[in-house]
């Protein structure tokens, strides 16, 4: 069965950085793009981030642009999302996707 599994998540600093990582199983993960999303308390679930199955194309929403980078390691199974210069309004669960597959989420909170 698909199993997406994130990890990566915390506690950081505004300005800081993460790396969140999705070790995906039970599919041939070099076929498919992949997504990360997101979900802040008392809001809707954004699109934050995809990747094509090649890596050759990504798409980010205009808040997450220049600060995150999504990537992906076809060898691993393992979609990652680097995230810098953190701000308090990042903070929100994050979720890997891949068609109607959703990971556990890891929780992401940026705060001094």
């Amino acid at each position: 069965q698909v199993q997406l599994v994130e990890s990566g998540g915390g506690l950081v600093q505004p300005g800081g950085s993460l790396r969140l990582s999705c070790a995906a199983s039970g599919f041939t993960f070099s076929n498919y793009g992949m997504r990360w999303y997101r979900q802040a308390p008392g809001k809707e679930r954004e699109l934050v981030a995809s990747i094509t199955w090649s890596g050759g194309s990504t798409y980010y929403v205009d808040s997450a642009k220049g600060r995150f980078t999504i990537s992906r390691d076809n060898a691993k199974n393992t979609v990652y999302l680097r995230m810098n210069s953190l701000k308090p309004e990042d903070t929100a669960v994050y979720y890997c996707n891949q068609g109607g597959y959703w990971g556990q989420g890891t929780q992401v909170t940026v705060s001094s």
